[in-house]
């Protein structure tokens, strides 16, 4: 569903602009500042006298039934009273209501969206659904709101506070997932300090952190996480295994990757189709083409189900498989990994597509109608887009 509510466009409505506020968290190593927007004043007049769209979404048994009966009253719905309602649902731990009321503004477009809409609406997909489901949801945001306001926005001060006592886990992990994805070294090592001075790490936590230091290059400290892991809690699922080897093959390490595949085994882990998905990228950037595409027909025999197909280690590194193949102008392989993706609706994002644009331009291939099968398929061309496409243009015999 969340799908569908990104993937829907309506004409931008004009919008009073966000104010941004400051609010500070203290890491263990020493205070961060963290830009805030708050929510936009609601119209209190007509909301105190005739009850707010806040308190018709708390009585009412549907989300939709209350923003409907409140415009069967002649209001139109206003950034200021949906943020009204957020923040009272998110105060009294309504997180599923409040969920369904960004849902409905995903879906309706009453107002042009910001960042704002959209961190609130990875907010409570974390609590609802969990964080794989909110870490799948940044990847199908709009790229434009993939900016630093956006992953700030995250770190609210009372979750960064409840975090602190243990008792919250979301906020911290999102950031750890973010931070990697942006290449935010800093935040990320001051966000994994502020978890270690906590009573408990979860084990998840331990494996978000060692992809994201592998994310933004820290390869020793991804180590020394995974060493800590190792002595203090014995690894014991695949996924575990596979943290530590994305490093590695993300950055050519085959040597280093090939004894944690032996460990792997050793602890009766069994390497699965991400796994080998890894070793693929591994072989891959160390320049070992034949041993990649021998990788990837290994793999053939693993079953992948559909939710691995859709998840984001499948998706990321598949992607960054289809650039190293585009870089070596490799054209067939790069379709065929493009297919895959193609399968996932992953293909949808314009900087997939591109890449495989960029394939054609390195093979020097022409090949027609490539704009139209890309909006065919979903994607939005952008500038970049249009650029390869002249640059393919070039090959036309």
């Amino acid at each position: 569903m969340l799908r569908a509510l990104l993937r829907r466009r309506r004409p931008p409505i004009p919008s009073a602009a966000v104010a941004v506020a400051v609010a500070t968290f203290f890491a263990s190593s020493g205070g961060a500042r963290i830009a805030l927007p708050p929510p936009p004043r609601p119209a209190t007049d007509e909301a105190e006298r005739e009850g707010s769209l806040a308190q018709r979404v708390e009585r009412s048994a549907s989300v939709c039934a209350a923003i409907r009966g409140w415009m069967g009253d002649g209001r139109a719905v206003h950034r200021g009273h949906v943020f009204h309602a957020i923040n009272r649902l998110r105060r009294r731990r309504l997180h599923r209501a409040a969920l369904q009321v960004m849902e409905w503004i995903m879906r309706e477009r009453p107002y042009k969206l910001s960042e704002l809409d959209y961190s609130y609406l990875l907010e409570f997909t974390a609590k609802v659904h969990g964080i794989s489901e909110a870490e799948s949801l940044f990847l199908r945001i709009p790229q434009e709101y993939q900016n630093e306001l956006l992953y700030n926005n995250l770190t609210y001060v009372e979750a960064i506070e409840s975090s602190m006592t243990g008792t919250n886990w979301s906020t911290l992990e999102i950031l750890l997932i973010l931070y990697g994805y942006h290449g935010k070294a800093k935040e990320l090592k001051m966000t994994w300090d502020l978890m270690q001075g906590l009573p408990h790490i979860r084990s998840k936590s331990f494996i978000l952190a060692i992809e994201a230091f592998g994310k933004v290059g820290s390869i020793d400290q991804a180590e020394e996480i995974w060493g800590k892991f190792k002595s203090t809690r014995k690894p014991k699922l695949t996924e575990q295994f596979n943290s530590i080897l994305s490093v590695y093959c993300r950055h050519g390490l085959v040597d280093k990757a090939s004894a944690v595949f032996k460990e792997m085994r050793a602890n009766g882990c069994q390497p699965n189709a991400i796994t080998y998905r890894h070793l693929t990228l591994g072989c891959l950037k160390a320049g070992i083409v034949k041993e990649a595409l021998k990788t990837m027909d290994i793999a053939k025999k693993e079953v992948v189900t559909k939710k691995v197909k859709s998840s984001t280690p499948w998706l990321e590194t598949t992607h960054m498989i289809l650039e190293s193949f585009a870089d070596n102008g490799d054209l067939v392989n790069a379709k065929r990994v493009f297919d895959e993706l193609n399968e996932s609706k992953y293909c949808r994002n314009s900087f997939v597509y591109n890449t495989l644009l960029k394939a054609h331009v390195k093979a020097k291939v022409y090949e027609p109608d490539l704009l139209r099968a890309m909006i065919l398929r979903g994607a939005m061309p952008d500038a970049e887009t249009y650029s390869l496409l002249g640059l393919i243009e070039q090959f036309k015999t």
